[in-house]
C-alpha cells in the first residue's frame, strides 16, 4: 500500500487525539458517577457527546477532502477513460475509512438531540466504522510488499479489538472496562499509524525498510507489543491525573461548604441572640 509519512502522521494523529480525549473524560466521568448515589445523564454530558460527535465528523471531513485533493490525489475520479482502469485506489482506500468515521460523528449528534433516536446508535454506527476499516485493511492486495502487509495486520487486530468493545458497549452502556479498552485500541492505532509511517516512509527521505528482511517482522511484532505497553502507561498517567483532579475539586467544594456553614450558623447565633435580648425602652432609663 502505498504510505506518505504526512498521510499516515495524520491518520495517527486522528486517533490518538481522540484516544487522550478519552482517556481523561472516561476516568472522570465514572469517578463523578461513584461519587454520585444518582448517575443519570446529565444535559451537560449530552452536549459534550454532540460536540465530540462534531470533531470527530470534522476531523473525517478534513481527512476525506485530504486524501482527495492531495497534489497526487485522484480529485474525486474513480475510474479514468483514458486509461480504462482504477484511479489511484489508495487514496479512495482512505476516503472510505474517513467516511464512515464521518457517518459516526454524525450518529453522535443525531443520537443525543432533540430527535430521541436510540442511545446505542452512536456506539453502533463507531463500531460499524471500525469494522469497516479493519475489513479495508484485511482485503487490500499488497502485492509483494509483506512488511506492508505484516504492519497493517497488527493495525487490523487493534482496529478490530475496538470493534468489537464498541459493539458490546451498544448493549453495556457506561461500563467503565469497556470504554477503558476502547480507548487503549484507539491510543494504540494513533502510535501504530506514525509507526507505519517511519518505516514505510521516513520523513528524513530515503527508502522504507527492507521488506523482505525477515527479522523485519520479529522487530515490529515486539514493537508492536511496546507501543501497546506506552499505551497502558498513558492510560494509567491520565486516569490517576483524573482522580487527583476530582479529588482536589471535590475538597475545594467541602471547603466552600463548611464556609457557607459557618456563616448561616454565625446568621443564626445572631438572630437568636437578639431575640432573647430584652428590648430597651425608655422607662429603663
Amino acid at each position: 500500500m502505498p504510505t506518505s509519512f504526512l498521510g499516515s502522521a495524520l491518520r495517527g494523529t486522528f486517533f490518538f487525539i481522540f484516544g487522550l480525549w478519552w482517556s481523561v473524560r472516561y476516568p472522570l466521568k465514572y469517578l463523578r458517577q461513584k461519587g454520585n448515589a444518582e448517575s443519570r445523564p446529565s444535559h451537560g454530558a449530552q452536549r459534550v457527546e454532540i460536540f465530540e460527535g462534531a470533531v470527530k465528523a470534522f476531523f473525517a471531513l478534513a481527512g476525506i477532502l485530504v486524501e482527495q485533493f492531495v497534489p497526487a490525489g485522484p480529485h474525486l475520479q474513480l475510474y479514468s477513460t483514458k486509461t480504462h482502469g482504477w484511479t489511484d485506489l489508495a487514496h479512495w482506500h482512505y476516503t472510505t475509512m474517513y467516511l464512515f468515521f464521518l457517518l459516526s460523528g454524525i450518529g453522535d449528534i443525531v443520537s443525543h438531540c432533540r430527535l430521541k433516536l436510540p442511545l446505542g446508535l452512536d456506539r453502533l454506527s463507531l463500531s460499524v466504522a471500525l469494522f469497516t476499516e479493519g475489513l479495508l485493511f484485511c482485503f487490500y492486495d499488497y502485492g509483494d510488499a509483506l512488511l506492508d502487509h505484516h504492519l497493517h495486520s497488527l493495525l487490523a487486530m487493534a482496529v478490530f479489538s475496538g470493534a468489537f468493545c464498541a459493539l458490546l458497549e451498544v448493549f453495556l452502556r457506561d461500563h467503565i472496562i469497556l470504554e477503558t479498552f476502547r480507548t487503549s485500541s484507539f491510543l494504540l492505532q494513533g502510535s501504530w499509524f506514525w509507526q507505519i509511517g517511519f518505516v514505510l516512509s521516513p520523513p528524513w527521505g530515503g527508502p522504507g525498510w527492507d521488506q523482505t528482511d525477515r527479522s523485519n517482522f520479529t522487530f515490529l511484532t515486539m514493537c508492536f507489543c511496546w507501543h501497546y505497553v506506552g499505551t497502558l502507561a498513558v492510560l494509567a498517567a491520565n486516569s490517576a491525573a483524573s482522580r487527583c483532579c476530582n479529588e482536589s475539586c471535590q475538597l475545594r467544594f467541602q471547603d466552600v461548604d463548611v464556609e457557607l456553614d459557618c456563616g448561616i450558623c454565625r446568621r443564626g447565633n445572631k438572630s437568636s441572640n437578639s431575640a432573647l435580648l430584652p428590648e430597651s425602652t425608655l422607662d429603663d432609663k
